[in-house]
């Protein structure tokens, strides 16, 4: 099956169209997805540990709609790429990694808006538990990040 994927029409003209539509942009807007949605991240976690303490909490919170909508980018720009090399990447250990480690960031970022911004109030003592969120949201974006480019190189 990722044989036939790899050997699909669109597979052969991703990696094979000299046009500027085809690999060259799928891999751009890949990493600027990757960039917005863990920019964001990198701002509410980096909140949450304590900098920019004058910056409302609350006002934060628009930024996981940025993540979402980077994110929805990625898995789109992912899956292309995954086609485009897939009997490569299927069985590859530090892919899985990779999404492993988007998974998890994922689902520190859904704990963390679910803890800290739903309801009204603004939070004026972030929690013990908040900063293990944060904490463990950067170590998985960096993860996920690094998993990504050894992909380039390793795998």
């Amino acid at each position: 099956m990722l044989t036939s994927l790899e050997q699909s029409a669109f597979s052969t003209w991703l990696l094979s169209s000299n046009s500027i539509w085809a690999y060259p942009t799928v891999l751009t807007l890949h990493t600027f997805g990757m960039m917005v949605l863990v920019g964001a991240a990198l701002m509410i976690d980096l909140r949450l540990l304590g900098f920019g303490r004058g910056i409302p909490l609350q006002s934060m919170d628009r930024l996981f709609r940025v993540m979402w909508v980077a994110f929805a980018l990625n898995a789109v720009t992912g899956t292309m790429l995954f086609v485009a090399d897939a009997s490569k990447r299927g069985p590859s250990l530090i892919f899985w990694t990779k999404l492993a480690f988007v998974a998890l960031g994922l689902v520190m970022a859904v704990l963390i808006r679910r803890r800290n911004f739903e309801g009204s109030a603004e939070t004026v003592v972030i929690s013990g538990a908040a900063k293990r969120l944060a904490i463990v949201s950067l170590l998985a974006w960096s993860a996920a990040i690094t998993a990504g480019r050894l992909l380039a190189y390793v795998a």
